[in-house]
């Protein structure tokens, strides 16, 4: 909205001509985001409060976990709002792929909103069941990869890490293909909202990588020196993840240990419907494997307890599942097991930008 509204001025005003620059756009989208969580931040946990929106924590959980009972949830909500009114004001709203972006928070952002309402405002035992849930995501998520599938500037090569030349076509198939990237990275974030802090640590690094690499993705000379596929609208993409980092860290401001609201599948959901979107936009899918190595992590210690313990009879390869709960239950502090695992996020999120250089 700004570009439009500034940047045309930019003839009798020059200083209004750093609008047209998408890392000066990027930049204040991260700021705007924050100081919205951070001004926000405190009405809307009042306001949670007092609406009797609160964690629910079972029982069979850490027993460390107790004491969060109550603690208001769906601050996703906070989160949601914050990169929608920052990509709104500092995005090139013109661009399919924001576009798609803004539509992708919207609609994965009402599955979990639905799932909390039901849980935390008419106080039923369980959301929506696991099969609607996951039914929902995989309709939803098909009918955004049709829509990047069907961008004009937009190809079905995968970009394959460390190998410059090999670049296989998908084609059509690259539909399913994006799919299950946006579907598994949402449930897998949802997965690793478990603990203060924990999720949108590396919500957070995996934005500025993504920035990072939509950036240069967009920038025709910039891909044709690191040789990787050039898509001429893919830069934009980085103002909405500078906005998501922004958002993220001012909501990380209330929701660092001990935290003062969670955010809920209204937040885990969408947020990491998002990340796969972007992963596929910028031509980095792969590349979220080791980007998002933590959901991943936590993910598969799900699949392998859940396995395991139906071969095996009811034995257990963890204490508990996922994975953060392990070593919890192993008497880490949860605040080490956090920040430990945000180290380890930073430390492949530097690996996977190491990839644009070694091909």
């Amino acid at each position: 909205m700004l570009y439009y509204l500034l940047y045309p001025l930019h003839t009798k005003i020059s200083f209004l001509n750093i609008f047209r620059y998408i890392t000066f756009r990027t930049i204040y989208g991260g700021l705007t985001a924050f100081l919205i969580c951070f001004i926000l931040g405190p009405w809307v946990i009042k306001k949670l409060s007092k609406m009797h929106i609160g964690q629910f924590i079972q029982s069979d959980g850490p027993s460390s976990h107790l004491g969060k009972q109550g603690t208001p949830t769906m601050g996703g909500i906070l989160i949601l709002f914050s990169v929608g009114v920052s990509t709104l004001l500092w995005a090139r709203m013109t661009n399919h792929y924001v576009g798609i972006i803004l539509l992708t928070l919207i609609i994965f952002g009402m599955i979990g909103f639905i799932d909390d309402y039901l849980t935390q405002v008419k106080k039923r035992n369980m959301g929506l069941s696991a099969k609607v849930k996951f039914s929902i995501q995989i309709i939803a998520g098909l009918g955004i990869s049709i829509l990047i599938y069907n961008c004009p500037d937009f190809n079905t090569k995968l970009t394959i890490p460390f190998f410059r030349r090999f670049s296989p076509d998908l084609g059509i198939w690259y539909i399913g293909f994006s799919t299950f990237v946006i579907v598994a990275t949402s449930n897998a974030v949802n997965l690793t909202d478990g603990l203060d802090g924990l999720a949108i640590g590396p919500i957070i690094i995996a934005s500025v990588a993504y920035m990072l690499f939509a950036y240069v993705a967009g920038h025709a000379k910039i891909a044709d020196y690191l040789r990787i596929n050039h898509i001429a609208s893919c830069g934009e993409i980085a103002v909405v993840c500078g906005s998501l980092a922004g958002a993220g860290l001012g909501f990380l401001w209330f929701n660092s240990h001990p935290a003062q609201i969670f955010m809920g599948d209204t937040g885990s959901i969408p947020l990491g419907a998002i990340l796969g979107t972007i992963a596929v936009m910028s031509k980095q899918e792969i590349l979220l494997i080791v980007v998002g190595g933590i959901f991943v992590i936590e993910a598969l210690s799900v699949i392998i307890q859940v396995g395991y313990f139906k071969m095996s009879g009811g034995k257990r390869i963890f204490r508990m599942a996922p994975l953060h709960h392990h070593f919890e239950l192993k008497g880490w502090p949860e605040s080490k097991v956090i920040v430990r695992f945000w180290i380890i996020a930073i430390t492949l999120a530097l690996i996977s930008l190491s990839t644009l250089k070694i091909r």
